[in-house]
Parts: structure tokens; sequence; C-alpha cells
């Protein structure tokens, strides 16, 4: 027998960059691996309902439809970046460069440990206009933690790109897509893949020494 659906969330990992079980409730584990292979539009309840081994009654008991399923996945999925990016943010220090640096590499571990999760992003046009504004304000305040970031790493001679906004944009895209193309079998860990990109992101914004300076984030 299921439990109840409240219990959607994963316990709070004891660090950023640590990752276990996924922890969310079955039905929604289940919906994200649908939606995952086919789509939100090519799944339907009843297919969720199949993988889950309940009715499609005692699912709506548990979420009203399945636009509710997605919201809680993609809620689900932003809050804990931000918790992670908030932590590895605050772990760093007010210096811009390591700070940058750790909230980068928060970014794409968080993308290469959670694919299911992460790759529901491009379900964003699936969620209705409430949904969808929630989902979009959380996904703004990471953009701007960012860019804040850079903005005082220019501030301070550390970072030189003359469009912090769009290099920032430019980073979280690239970091976004490690979901669609990591795969935990492949030549890369995430921890490596998570080096490079704080390289290439440093390279974005303007950093003019990378590997030099940018400190263990990079080089370890």
């Amino acid at each position: 027998m299921i439990s109840d659906a409240r219990e959607t969330t994963a316990p709070a990992a004891p660090h950023w960059r640590t990752y276990g079980p996924l922890g969310l409730h079955p039905i929604l584990v289940h919906a994200m691996e649908a939606f995952g292979e086919h789509g939100y539009h090519g799944t339907s309840v009843r297919d969720i309902a199949g993988r889950v081994g309940v009715t499609v009654p005692a699912l709506y008991y548990h979420y009203e439809n399945k636009q509710a399923l997605l919201a809680t996945l993609l809620e689900t999925s932003i809050k804990d970046v931000l918790d992670r990016c908030r932590a590895a943010a605050e772990e760093a220090g007010d210096e811009p460069l390591p700070r940058f640096c750790a909230m980068v590499e928060s970014i794409v571990l968080y993308m290469a440990h959670r694919q299911g999760l992460a790759f529901l992003d491009t379900e964003i046009r699936s969620l209705e206009p409430g949904n969808r504004a929630r989902y979009v304000a959380l996904r703004d305040y990471l953009e701007h933690m960012l860019l804040d970031t850079v903005a005082a790493g220019i501030e301070r001679g550390v970072f030189t790109t003359p469009i912090p906004a769009d290099a920032v944009r430019a980073v979280l895209i690239m970091c976004q897509g490690v979901a669609g193309w990591y795969r935990p079998d492949g030549p890369l860990s995430a921890e490596e893949v998570a080096r490079r990109h704080v390289l290439l992101s440093l390279g974005t914004v303007g950093h003019p020494d990378a590997v030099r300076k940018a400190g263990p984030a990079v080089d370890g």
C-alpha cells in the first residue's frame, strides 16, 4: 500500500554535494519516469496508475490531476536546486570567484545526479498559467543569485563580461543541458563534468585566468 502523498520530497542532504535516494512518493516517481519517456501530453493518468499498481480513483485520492503531478515534480526539483545552490554559496563565502564556482558546481551536480527530475524542465510549456508563474519565479531567483555574484565580480575586477545577464543565462542553459546528455556509465564522472562546466562558465563570464585562480572547484 502506498503512503501519504504529502511525503513528496527527499530529506535534506547533509551536504550540497551529497546525493542519496530520491525519496519521492511512488506516484511521483512513476509520473516522472512516464513524463520522461513519453512527454507530459503523451502520458495518461491511467498509464501512471498502471505503473504504480493502483486504480485511477486511488491516484486521484493523492493528486488532483496530471497537472498537479507535473507541478509538484517541477517545484520539488527547482526548490532542491535552490537549496543546494544557497548552501554552496554560503559555504564559499562572500568572494565572487569561489562563490560563483561553487554555485555552478552545485547546479551541474544536481543535473547529473537528478536527471529524471531536472530533465522535466523541458515540460515547463505544459504547466498551466498559475503553476508556470510559480515555477518561473523560482527559476528566476536562481538566475538572480548567479547574476548578483557575477555583478559583484565585475565590480571587483574578477569578471570582465560586458553582458552579465546574457552570460549568466548562457551559463544556466549550458548547465541545464547536462540533464539531457550525461550518462553515469559514461567516460566522465558527475564531479568531472562539474569541474569542466565551472571552467567553461568562468570563460563565459570573462574570468581572465580561470585555471590558476579558480581553486579546488576547478583543479580538484
